[in-house]
């Protein structure tokens, strides 16, 4: 009975070690400073990516996972795995949507002033993380595999759309993982 006090007790104090510790604003802001300065030397990223998406007739959201590849200032592609894959692929100016599983494909025109534009707006400024600030709330944590933030919309508009990014960082300031939480009118992003 003693040794097994004694093991939850050294186990509690091994959890109690690798909590993140919270950043501060300043903080948040010097580590924002670090990554631009490292994306500015390499404009590109990759990353595997949860995603949960809320749609209002469904009582639970719906869970994917891929990889997005990112470029600065406004490249990517995302290729979502399980039962509804597909491959978003944005040079900035349009927006392809390919289904596998059907194979049909979508094409849109980006810079219209639609609904699209601000969440591919939403999703480009903080993987690009330019001037973030000025477009989202950011949060952040440092723990021993390195740090999490979390980007929450400053307008209530893109809110509706996007509601939040946690980015997970390395040490080294590599993009490691990206959870997007989307409502119903970004569900295929």
């Amino acid at each position: 009975m003693r040794k097994a006090l004694l093991l939850l007790f050294l186990l509690a104090s091994i959890a109690n070690g690798v909590k993140a510790q919270p950043l501060s604003p300043t903080d948040v802001k010097t580590l924002l400073e670090r990554i631009r300065e490292k994306r500015a030397a390499a404009p590109s990223m990759q990353a595997d990516f949860q995603e949960q998406r809320k749609i209002h007739l469904l009582d639970e959201p719906i869970n994917s996972s891929g990889k997005i590849w990112f470029q600065a200032p406004n490249k990517f592609r995302v290729e979502r795995k399980g039962n509804a894959p597909s491959i978003t692929v944005s040079d900035g100016q349009q927006l392809w949507i390919y289904y596998p599983n059907f194979k049909s494909a979508e094409r849109y025109s980006l810079a219209k002033r639609s609904p699209l534009d601000a969440a591919i707006s939403a999703i480009t400024t903080a993987l690009n993380l330019e001037n973030v600030e000025h477009t989202f709330h950011i949060t952040g944590e440092k723990s021993e595999k390195g740090y999490d933030l979390e980007l929450t919309p400053r307008n209530p508009s893109m809110k509706r759309i996007f509601q939040k990014l946690l980015l997970h960082l390395s040490n080294d300031l590599f993009a490691e993982r990206t959870d997007f939480v989307l409502e119903q009118f970004a569900q295929r992003l």
